[in-house]
């Protein structure tokens, strides 16, 4: 296992991470969304997505799950609830 070292983040939060991923868990909490699908989804599904320019249901509806899982970040335990808020807004993963 990696050491844990204490990082700083451009807003000058520190945080302590084992790994190289420079993200700032201070930061991923403050841009949590209050609603949507998005504040559904752990931070790392959300800025996979994000990353991808996937910031609504209908952009999401044009992938496949295949696709999605393959964004760095996105595991199959977020996919039930892409799942959901598709079907709440009357849409679905793209088929294959």
């Amino acid at each position: 296992m990696a050491d844990k070292k204490i990082k700083v983040c451009e807003k000058g939060h520190e945080f302590v991470k084992s790994s190289d991923c420079p993200s700032c868990p201070i930061c991923e909490k403050e841009n949590k969304p209050d609603s949507g699908f998005l504040s559904k989804l752990s931070s790392p599904a959300r800025s996979a997505l994000l990353h991808e320019g996937i910031d609504t249901l209908t952009k999401l509806s044009t992938y496949t799950e295949k696709e999605i899982l393959k964004l760095h970040g996105v595991g199959p335990a977020s996919l039930p609830t892409m799942r959901a808020s598709l079907v709440e807004a009357g849409l679905s993963f793209k088929e294959k």
